[in-house]
């Protein structure tokens, strides 16, 4: 029988059970998040689960609701067919962004991931600037990322090799993998990072190959993709996060493209992002230099002596700008709400007087 902790509840999370145990409440992780409703995991079967009442009407943020991979408190009913969710547990890493559209609010989406593959499709999807973003989406929330340059069948060698030199003259460290979901190039370097216990996120745009990735790895077409277009692109298909468990115990969960990936409050992921022109910082003369017009600025000198190419400097400053701007528009938007719910408690308050 599974236990939890192939699921991947650690001494971690154990650590931080004694705060929400409650007598009658078990553990599970979230599997699934579809428009509000959720499916949870535990050591027998999936089963679905609503918020409790009180838990609901305790949420201040779009952030203190579940989302997948959390591990969560919950009751079971109806003989162990349904569960109430009654507490979610810290997280130990997340993967986040800013809200879609005008609503400056974060949106998790996913908790608890050791690993985020970013799959970039080599034929039209590379895109250097998406990709500063998924890193820094990864540094935000602690987590290891991992590029993943997909379809590689459908370019040369040499188009390759000068993708992956674009990307380390960037400045970009982290570890890239080059695969074919069609020929299988690159698939056993791909099967030395997957550890069982241990739970990965697929990050990307629509009809990079994430859900054809799973799909081999399962060894059967269990979850729905459809046929590439005529740019030899696939089109998107997920349409919900869920979390899967492969035969030998590892974790996916599998996401839905994103349009837009902004980033809010994440200027620790920023700087995690771009640890190239950091350490670059610390030789300009001011200490809270914006490397944008003061004297003596070590990184403006590295882009003029060609040690820092301008599209990752530009591309720093603007993702500076943006998270800077929305996580402003955050803290004033939260000080109004609080000031609102005080006005409501107070008004209940001379209405029972």
């Amino acid at each position: 029988m599974m236990k939890l902790k192939d699921l991947g509840f650690d001494q971690w999370f154990e650590t931080h059970f004694n705060t929400l145990r409650q007598d009658g409440h078990d553990i599970a992780r979230v599997s699934a998040v579809d428009r509000g409703s959720y499916l949870i995991k535990n050591e027998l079967k999936e089963i679905p689960a609503e918020l409790a009442g009180k838990f609901y009407f305790r949420v201040e943020s779009l952030v203190d609701l579940p989302c997948v991979g959390d591990w969560v408190t919950v009751q079971y009913h109806n003989d162990d067919t349904e569960a109430i969710i009654h507490g979610v547990f810290p997280r130990k890493t997340f993967l986040r962004r800013k809200c879609a559209g005008e609503n400056v609010d974060f949106q998790l989406i996913a908790a608890n991931i050791d690993i985020a593959f970013i799959v970039q499709s080599c034929h039209f999807d590379f895109n250097m600037k998406r990709l500063d973003r998924y890193l820094v989406m990864a540094a935000d929330g602690h987590v290891e990322p991992i590029v993943i340059l997909a379809k590689t069948d459908l370019i040369s060698r040499d188009e390759l090799q000068q993708k992956l030199a674009a990307i380390r003259q960037a400045g970009i460290t982290t570890r890239v993998i080059a695969l074919s979901n069609r020929t299988g190039s690159g698939f056993d370097e791909f099967h030395q990072v997957l550890i069982p216990g241990r739970t990965y996120c697929l990050l990307g745009s629509s009809g990079v190959g994430k859900t054809t990735l799973i799909n081999r790895l399962i060894g059967r077409d269990d979850l729905d993709t459809k046929a590439v277009s005529g740019t030899g692109e696939g089109t998107h298909t997920t349409a919900r996060r869920q979390l899967i468990v492969l035969d030998k115990g590892v974790m996916f969960i599998d996401t839905p493209g994103m349009r837009e990936l902004g980033l809010l409050g994440a200027s620790e992921g920023v700087n995690k992002g771009f640890e190239d022109i950091i350490e670059l910082s610390m030789a300009c003369r001011y200490a809270d230099c914006s490397h944008t017009q003061e004297s003596d600025c070590a990184v403006r000198t590295a882009i003029t002596n060609g040690e820092l190419s301008k599209e990752r400097y530009s591309s720093y400053l603007k993702l500076r700008k943006e998270s800077e701007h929305y996580e402003m528009s955050y803290l004033d938007k939260r000080k109004k709400d609080r000031a609102f719910g005080r006005f409501i408690k107070t008004a209940k308050k001379n209405m029972k007087r």
